[in-house]
């Protein structure tokens, strides 16, 4: 297989109204752009995906510094989750029309300065209000990392750069509680939880130089408008299914969350039939019906849901467990998910090496040692029962972060089979959004097996016993995200992903 080096992107420069210039045939970068380039992206999707978790171990310090209420303080991390999840799609599609590199640096120019903005908030309100722009401009950001990926690389080339960012999208996941304990603990200049975003300061202008320097400025040759009835019906739909899926719980339930979750139903429905009517019309649609006819992105959608639900949920209940079960610290409970992401990453690294000799079939090898760590964990509390330790959940925690190594960045390549350029924007921003909700929706289950189990019950067993019927759950669904990989692999050996 080649080095690293070898790796080769077409280069279009925008022309002066933005267009992809094409003219004589795309010369090939130098090597370094090339690294360059993909440091960039790499850098900004871990960002993106950090501030998803890194902002849960600090909540406590939050409420302390600025006196939050209990669900202000939520909604410093809900906020983020719940608009980022919103616009995904849109800010796909934006970058369609607009153009990748310019809808990347004007998303990502937001989202430094909204960062700033968290870091250095006076009160709760702000704050909530910041999270709420970070989100919205990682939103518009995020899908063009994919889009200049499927755009600029062919063939295993663009596989080798789609498993780097399936790779990086994990171990933000995986690290970024762990990241955000250790900065609220070390209190950088007496400053408590504001480093936690003032962090991304660095890297959001080192990543906006890069990619104004090393990105090319390509966007969709067909030009298309933006849809916004769909935009106003995915919007409405999404709101209306997340927002109770991630504040029903802590509100207790209350009969509003499942009316909005109900009318969801039909938003969804009205945009899938004005979806259909404007491409049988001739017209642009926000989410193009035969992207979702190919067999490989179905799958692959279907996949990601599964698989983000029992990571969000995992992640949860690990959470919860060992503060409130085992009485950890914030920190010491964070640096268990550490031998998760070591396993992760050093995993990742042999996938150049593993991916050419094993195909799509590394899937089936990843999902099915992510669902035996899964089962491994369910064994380990069920014979430790009352005397469980953190500890002995080690070596489970490391089946599964192998699993996933192997799994995560084969998964991005295997569901955009088959995708035209065209496409690549909005492709990449339903992907992201299934994922969302995927987790969403892992963390809500999770959530309300866990504590109706527990019940109104304080004790240790309670709590061992609350935790090991739930580790059910979530060995359901991995298994469910194993039960979609033999059609993805099927549908993307197949020609052109149908």
């Amino acid at each position: 297989m080649q080095d690293d080096t070898s790796l080769s992107v077409t280069d279009r420069n925008e022309t002066a109204d933005g267009a992809a210039d094409d003219a004589g045939g795309p010369p090939s970068l130098p090597p370094a752009r090339v690294k360059a380039m993909a440091l960039t992206a790499m850098a900004a999707t871990f960002m993106a995906m950090m501030d998803s978790y890194i902002v849960n171990v600090a909540v406590p310090s939050i409420r302390a510094d600025l006196g939050a209420s209990v669900s202000a303080s939520e909604m410093t991390v809900g906020g983020y989750i719940l608009v980022y999840g919103l616009f995904l799609v849109t800010g796909g599609r934006l970058g369609d029309i607009v153009g990748y590199k310019r809808m990347f640096l004007t998303g990502l120019g937001m989202f430094t300065v909204a960062s700033l903005c968290c870091g250095i908030a006076p009160n709760p309100e702000a704050l909530i209000a910041f999270r709420c722009i970070q989100g919205l401009a990682a939103a518009l950001f995020f899908p063009q990392i994919i889009s200049i990926i499927q755009t600029s690389f062919e063939g295993t080339q663009r596989d080798r750069v789609l498993a780097l960012f399936g790779v990086t999208i994990g171990l933000a996941t995986i690290t970024g509680q762990l990241i955000g304990g250790v900065l609220v603990r070390l209190d950088l200049f007496g400053w408590g939880w504001r480093p936690i975003f003032l962090v991304n300061l660095p890297l959001g202008l080192a990543a906006l130089a890069g990619a104004a320097l090393t990105m090319p400025g390509v966007r969709s040759t067909q030009r298309p408008r933006l849809d916004l009835p769909g935009v106003g019906l995915l919007t409405l739909a999404l709101l209306l299914l997340s927002f109770p899926l991630a504040e029903g719980r802590t509100a207790g339930w209350p009969v509003w969350a499942y009316v909005m979750m109900t009318l969801s139903l039909p938003c969804f429905i009205a945009f899938g039939w004005w979806q259909r009517r404007l491409s049988e019309s001739g017209g642009q649609p926000l989410i193009s019906p035969p992207l979702l006819r190919l067999r490989a992105y179905r799958s692959g959608n279907a996949l990601f849901l599964a698989i983000f639900a029992s990571n969000g949920g995992l992640f949860f209940l690990l959470a919860v467990q060992l503060q409130s079960g085992l009485g950890y610290s914030a920190l010491k409970s964070g640096l268990l998910f550490a031998p998760l992401g070591i396993a992760f990453t050093a995993t990742s690294m042999t996938l150049p090496k593993i991916m050419p000799r094993m195909g799509l079939h590394i899937l089936l090898a990843g999902y099915g040692l992510n669902a035996l760590g899964y089962w491994f964990l369910l064994l380990t509390a069920l014979a430790a029962g009352d005397s469980l330790s953190g500890p002995m959940l080690i070596p489970a925690l490391v089946v599964i972060g192998v699993g996933q190594g192997l799994g995560l960045g084969p998964l991005l390549g295997a569901a955009l089979t088959g995708m035209s350029p065209q496409e690549a924007g909005s492709a990449a921003g339903v992907l992201e959004t299934v994922g969302q909700l995927g987790m969403s929706v892992g963390i809500t289950l999770v959530g309300l097996l866990y504590f109706s189990t527990l019940g109104d019950g304080g004790s240790p067993h309670a709590y061992m016993h609350a935790f090991t019927v739930t580790l059910v759950l979530n060995l359901v669904l991995s298994l469910l995200a194993l039960a979609f990989v033999p059609p993805l692999r099927k549908a993307a050996e197949a020609p052109a992903g149908v």
